[in-house]
C-alpha cells in the first residue's frame, strides 16, 4: 500500500455519491457548523458535494424536519438522532447551585408550557441579567443560561429565526449505569469519528478521540481506554513509517478518481484533518479568517481546489450583484493545462452559482 492508495481512498470514501440530505446526514453522522458565508455557510458548502440538487440555506430550512440536532460532537455542528442519543444525558458530576437550579428549573417550565421560545422571550420574562463570557466581555444571562442548559441536553434547538436559536425542551433515555454499556457507546462515537475522516494517521486518530471529551465530558476519563480499544479492532497499515486507520469492513482500493474538480468548505472531512492533509498533498493548507490580513497567505476564506484526488490549489470566492467572484491560486506556478480541467472548472463553478442561486 502507498500514500496514493490511501489519497486515493480518502477522497472516493468521503465524496460518496450524492444522494437525499437525510441519508448523507446518516452517513456522516456529523456534519461541523460554521457562521461565516463566504460565500456560504461551511455545512452548505459541505453538504452540497454529498447531496442532490442542494441549495445553501437547505439545512436550515429543512432543519424541523430532518432527523438532526445542533449539539457538541468533536466541534459544534449538526449530529443524527442516532448520534446524540450515544452522547446523552451529558452532565458528569458537576451540578447547578441551588439558586442556579431553581432558575433552570422554572426556565424549563416556561419552555415546556409554550412549546418552543425565542430567547428574547425568556429574558423579557425572567430578566436575569448579565454574566461575564468566556471572552471577558459582558453577554446576557439568559442567553448564558439557555446554551449551558442545550448543552446539558435540557433543552434542544427546535429551528432558527434569523439565525437565532429557538428553543425546545428536550428530553433523554436513562444513561448506560455499567462499565460495559458505556463502552459500547464510547466505541460507537469513535466508530462515528473513523467512519467521516479516515484513513486517520495515528495522531490525528489519538487527537480525535481526547475531542470526544465535548461529546461526553461525563466519561473524559475513559477516552484512553476507548482509544486503546479502537487501535486493537480498527483496521490499519505502517504507511512510509506512519501508522494508519480506516473502518474494519473497508479496503482501501485502486479506484481510479473522477475527472472532476470540487471547491471544498475548510472544515469538509476530505481536507479537515491539516496533518493528514500535509502528508497525502504535500503542502500546508490554512484557515485563515481569523489571521490579521498582512499575515494571510491564501485569503480569508480560502477553499481548497480538488482536481481528481489531488489538492493543487484553493480559490476564494465571492457572490455580489448575482455573479460569482472567484479568485484562483495554484501550489505549482501555473494552473494545470488540458481541455479537461479547464472545462471540469467551469462545471464546478456552474454547480457553484447554481448552489448559490446565482444567474447561470
Amino acid at each position: 500500500m502507498t500514500l496514493d492508495d490511501l489519497r486515493r481512498f480518502a477522497v472516493s470514501r468521503s465524496l460518496f455519491t450524492p444522494t437525499t440530505l437525510q441519508l448523507a446526514l446518516d452517513r456522516l453522522g456529523f456534519v461541523q457548523a460554521d457562521p461565516i458565508r463566504a460565500p456560504a455557510r461551511a455545512q452548505d458548502l459541505t453538504l452540497r458535494h454529498r447531496v442532490v440538487g442542494y441549495r445553501a440555506g437547505d439545512l436550515e430550512r429543512r432543519y424541523a424536519r430532518l432527523d438532526v440536532h445542533e449539539d457538541f460532537f468533536v466541534n459544534y455542528g449538526f449530529v443524527t438522532g442516532a448520534v446524540q442519543a450515544l452522547m446523552h444525558p451529558r452532565g458528569g458530576r458537576s451540578h447547578w447551585t441551588a439558586a442556579r437550579g431553581r432558575q433552570v428549573r422554572a426556565l424549563l417550565e416556561f419552555v415546556r408550557t409554550r412549546g418552543a421560545v425565542h430567547p428574547r422571550a425568556v429574558d423579557t420574562h425572567f430578566s436575569h441579567g448579565s454574566v461575564t463570557n468566556y471572552w471577558g466581555g459582558s453577554s446576557n444571562a439568559t442567553t448564558h443560561l439557555l446554551d449551558a442548559m442545550h448543552y446539558r441536553g435540557l433543552l434542544r434547538v427546535a429551528r432558527r429565526e434569523a439565525g437565532i436559536r429557538i428553543y425546545a425542551v428536550h428530553t433523554h433515555q436513562p444513561g448506560p449505569r455499567d462499565v460495559a454499556s458505556r463502552r459500547v457507546r464510547l466505541d460507537a462515537l469513535v466508530d462515528v469519528i473513523v467512519g467521516k475522516y479516515a484513513p486517520l494517521p495515528a495522531v490525528s486518530l489519538s487527537s480525535l478521540v481526547r475531542r470526544l471529551r465535548y461529546a461526553v465530558p461525563h466519561w473524559a476519563g475513559e477516552l484512553g481506554h476507548a482509544l486503546q480499544r479502537a487501535r486493537r479492532r480498527l483496521a490499519h497499515a505502517r504507511v512510509d513509517g506512519m501508522d494508519w486507520y480506516w473502518p474494519p469492513e473497508e479496503t482501501p482500493g485502486a479506484a481510479s478518481p473522477e475527472s472532476r474538480v470540487r471547491l471544498l468548505a475548510p472544515f469538509d472531512p476530505v481536507v479537515w484533518d491539516r496533518r493528514r492533509f500535509e502528508t497525502l498533498w504535500g503542502w500546508a493548507y490554512r484557515f485563515e479568517a481569523y489571521t490579521p490580513v498582512s499575515k494571510r497567505k491564501l485569503g480569508y476564506y480560502a477553499l481548497p481546489l480538488l482536481w481528481r484526488d489531488r489538492v493543487i490549489g484553493w480559490a476564494n470566492v465571492s457572490a455580489k450583484d448575482g455573479s460569482l467572484g472567484v479568485d484562483l491560486g495554484y501550489v505549482a506556478t501555473r494552473s494545470p493545462h488540458g481541455r479537461e480541467y479547464r472545462r471540469a472548472l467551469e462545471e464546478e463553478l456552474g454547480r457553484l452559482r447554481a448552489f448559490l442561486r446565482l444567474e447561470s
